[in-house]
């Protein structure tokens, strides 16, 4: 009897130690990412401010096929924003604002799809510029961000062009739980999707219906089959 007993009580202890570490495996597997709260990433407790900095790289020599004259870009026009709203994306139908900056330069109704998206909390601040006519010089602004909106995105229309584009989408600026010193990006060219003309001087040709953002992979940006980017993007922090 007493045996019977011990193996009774030592068949509980068994069961509790296995129960607590299944119970405790559980709580691991159920963090965010498969992490543990003590594990997840550290994001700045204030804003920032950058310095954005667009140049050109799309000259006669490095993009010698039917290269333009008057070649130039728009103004730039981006926003600080989280991860709930974006400019642009590969494979997704272009929105009227990115539709008009791609095919005519307008900034609107860009700007107020930026700013529909700041007032629903998507987006942080809205910045733009002029156009660049002379590649010499750069398209500089400022841009805000902050914990709340820590990525930013920007867009500015290759012209003449039927609805190319470049610019960049959803650049983190958080780094190792801080605001990252500096980004660097090299920009290529994207079509926007609204139109088909597949030349820099192509009549208008709306595509109805619209096709997905893509990148422009015709040879006026694809030399001998690798993409060459067509401008510089830098941003430092302030």
């Amino acid at each position: 009897m007493h045996r019977q007993t011990s193996s009774r009580v030592a068949l509980a202890a068994v069961i509790v130690l296995a129960a607590g570490a299944c119970s405790k495996g559980q709580e691991q597997k159920g963090a965010p990412g498969g992490r543990r709260a003590s594990d997840r990433a550290v994001s700045p407790t204030g804003p920032a401010e950058y310095t954005v900095v667009l140049k050109s790289t799309w000259t006669p020599r490095t993009h010698p096929f039917e290269y333009p004259k008057g070649a130039h870009f728009s103004g730039l026009i981006g926003a600080s924003h989280n991860a709930s709203y974006s400019i642009f994306a590969l494979g997704r139908r272009p929105t009227p604002g990115l539709e008009r900056l791609s095919e005519e330069g307008k900034h609107s109704p860009l700007d107020d799809e930026i700013n529909a998206a700041i007032a629903a909390g998507r987006a942080g601040m809205l910045f733009e510029t002029g156009a660049l006519k002379n590649f010499k010089d750069s398209l500089v602004t400022t841009v805000r961000v902050d914990p709340a909106h820590p990525l930013v995105s920007l867009v500015a229309m290759i012209a003449p062009s039927p609805d190319w584009f470049t610019g960049a989408a959803d650049v983190n600026l958080i780094e190792n739980g801080a605001w990252a010193r500096s980004r660097t990006l090299r920009l290529i060219a994207y079509d926007a999707g609204g139109d088909n003309g597949t030349t820099y001087r192509a009549p208008d040709k709306d595509a109805n219906p619209k096709r997905p953002t893509s990148r422009a992979m015709t040879r006026h940006f694809v030399i001998k089959g690798a993409v060459v980017p067509v401008a510089t993007l830098r941003l430092t922090r302030r």
